[in-house]
């Protein structure tokens, strides 16, 4: 690579005016100083906590706790690893649902001098299981509810510690000990392309510094109320550790359990001023707003996926705030925030891409060709990153490590890391994304590596070869399509396939497109011909139930909601909705439509308890006439019942002749 910095490296005038915007109304920011970063975690939280004592830290449904609250917590639970297990530097697991919970346990496992491996609460117990041997870790510490949920995995008892056992009656008061910031922090497993999830390392140098970037770009304060969607990924650590080492308060909110219908409503009800979520669920959020919410403190959002639209501007404009920001950043769990790019209401984006913008304090970015030359502006090639705040490397992998993480020859202190990411520089400096180099997709905002995928479809006993390719969708979003060769015809059916991998992978890295082939096609030289793969069709796939046609008005409209979400031609009224292909955020869009279409209400578990038309369309009808009550409505749908098929039919087509919203 030249010896100059590349050319996304001056931030533009435009970015540089919305940046000065980033602040609360009425906060006090405080910059986060570059010294601090040669601190620890515990330092910066405990002068934090000193700092705000009586202030909201994190809040989850009706409970929260305060600075000093959680910092006594925390201490307690240190206390207690040392007391029990000593104080030898070693990797403890930490599995919560509850977010205030595993911030007092990450902080208590920092405070110790040890660091976490974050586990994930809502992925099958075998990942789970493999997960945890990977990492060694021989302490665990969880709430009383998972360690319900996974005591196959769990420690032994002497090595399980659940955190609302801790003696109340320990002193709370900070145990002062020294950490260096080069120490581990935390180990965060992501898809490997060896067919098993690796483990990614952070010190705690680098997570204070990811703070630092985040705090002074956005201007954290300790007003700020951020938005906590996500317990188990790398993203939470972040965002975690965002809030409670500025004062501001992290306001946790499950999308799984209380579903997207009443997010709108949360993030008003709660004053959010920072969001951060995923492009897909913005999506799912934007369609559920009733244009009555006033989102007068939500100062920033910011879409973490790396497919973003500019329909996705266009809904943020027109659902959120002129005071607010839309914020479209670029990162990795190994590198952190790489780029980022600032979006106000007049933001004009030009051409049909929305860029990733310019690099992170810190870190400079460079597109290379194969052979690692600069492929200079306008030109497409691999994003490369230059930085003293990288990931130490890969968990018990140092070969991974040694090949993913270059010395930079002119300063030791400087790593070089190969993102897999293509992209190509703007002449005004500005990075635009070009998707993945190699067969890593991003799904609903997961990094997946496709042969992790791939690895689990083989081990099924009867299938012989798959291949797993991402595709995108009308909307632009990213989904797997698993190519299949059966060692006998006709082969495991859609349902048993789902069923299967259900045991080992989590919901975003199970394909909702399969397809049966009789061999999967090779090239020449005996590889996987990707090119001769044919393309995703819209026919009904084969599943466990017989097709059964809509036998009544209520069933039609329903399967035209399944048809239209799943992209399908066919849909029968027994057919399991996953076993089509939906998941949770498609779950979410069917519920919507049919609240929209039938104006009743319904919650995702319902929904989830019965995924076929034929149980939706019973619990429709009672609660039609049990929730409604409507005399009305009551009498058209008795018309609807009796009417003959083609009557029926020209009545589905005919907008005017239901009853709408």
């Amino acid at each position: 690579m030249k010896d100059h910095p590349s050319p996304a490296a001056q931030l533009s005038s435009e970015q540089e005016a919305i940046r000065r915007k980033c602040f609360h109304p009425t906060g006090n920011f405080v910059k986060f100083l570059k010294e601090d970063v040669e601190t620890s975690i515990p330092d910066r939280f405990e002068r934090i906590s000193r700092q705000y004592p009586e202030q909201i830290a994190v809040k989850t449904g009706a409970r929260s706790l305060t600075y000093s609250e959680l910092n006594a917590m925390a201490n307690r639970i240190a206390r207690t690893i040392l007391a029990r297990w000593g104080g030898q530097v070693e990797p403890v697991g930490v599995l919560f649902t509850d977010a205030a919970l595993l911030a007092a346990a990450m902080l208590g496992v920092l405070k110790a001098g040890k660091f976490f491996v974050l586990l994930d609460p809502l992925i099958p117990l075998a990942r789970l299981a493999l997960i945890v041997e990977s990492s060694q870790t021989a302490l665990m510490i969880m709430e009383q509810e998972s360690a319900l949920q996974t005591s196959e995995i769990a420690a032994s008892d002497d090595r399980c510690l659940i955190v609302e056992s801790v003696d109340s009656s320990l002193a709370s008061d900070d145990l002062g000990l020294e950490i260096p910031a080069a120490a581990l922090a935390y180990v965060v497993y992501t898809s490997g392309s060896t067919g098993h999830p690796k483990g990614v390392l952070q010190s705690h140098r680098n997570l204070l510094h990811r703070v630092l970037v985040r705090t002074n770009t956005r201007h954290l304060c300790a007003t700020d109320r951020l938005a906590h969607l996500t317990v188990g990924t790398s993203n939470a650590i972040t965002n975690a550790f965002s809030a409670l080492l500025n004062g501001a308060a992290l306001v946790s909110f499950s999308v799984r359990k209380e579903g997207v219908s009443v997010l709108g409503r949360w993030l008003a009800t709660e004053q959010i001023s920072i969001c951060r979520i995923g492009s897909p669920l913005f999506r799912r959020l934007c369609e559920n707003l009733t244009r009555k919410e006033e989102f007068s403190c939500l100062r920033l959002i910011e879409l973490t996926s790396d497919t973003i639209q500019k329909s996705d501007v266009n809904l943020h404009k027109n659902n959120f705030s002129s005071n607010s920001i839309l914020v479209i950043p670029l990162s990795s769990t190994e590198t952190g925030l790489l780029t980022e790019y600032l979006i106000q209401h007049d933001s004009e984006i030009v051409g049909d891409e929305v860029p990733v913008g310019y690099p992170a304090e810190d870190k400079e970015i460079f597109v290379v060709d194969d052979n690692g030359n600069e492929v200079g502006v306008n030109r497409v090639g691999e994003i490369v990153v230059r930085s003293r705040f990288l990931s130490p490397g890969y968990w018990r992998e140092p070969e991974l490590t040694a090949a993913k993480f270059k010395d930079d020859p002119k300063d030791g202190q400087y790593k070089l890391y190969s993102t897999g990411d293509l992209g190509l520089i703007r002449l005004d400096g500005c990075l635009v994304h070009k998707g993945r180099k190699d067969f890593r997709a991003r799904v609903r905002g997961y990094s997946v590596e496709v042969a992790e995928v791939e690895h689990v479809l083989r081990a099924h006993a009867e299938i012989k070869d798959a291949v797993v390719v991402s595709h995108q969708d009308e909307q632009g979003e990213t989904y797997l399509i698993a190519y299949l060769s059966a060692r006998r015809q006709p082969g495991p059916s859609i349902g048993d396939m789902r069923r299967f991998l259900d045991e080992s992978l989590p919901a975003y890295m199970i394909p909702p497109v399969f397809e049966i082939l009789d061999e999967i096609p090779l090239t020449a030289n005996g590889k996987v011909d990707r090119n001769a793969l044919p393309t995703p069709h819209r026919t009904r796939m084969k599943v466990s139930a017989p097709y059964v046609k809509p036998r009544t008005v209520v069933e039609r409209k329903l399967v035209k909601i399944w048809q239209t979400v799943l992209s399908l031609d066919c849909v029968g009224i027994q057919d399991n909705f996953f076993e089509l292909g939906g998941h949770s955020l498609s779950a979410t869009e069917v519920v919507y439509q049919i609240i929209k279409e039938f104006r009743l209400e319904l919650t995702l578990q319902s929904f989830f308890q019965r995924p076929t038309v034929a149980e939706m369309a019973t619990v429709i009808d009672v609660h039609q006439v049990k929730k409604i009550g409507d005399e009305e409505l009551k009498s058209i749908l008795e018309g609807l019942e009796s009417l003959s098929e083609d009557e029926a039919e020209r009545r589905l087509a005919d907008d005017d002749s239901v009853t709408k919203e």
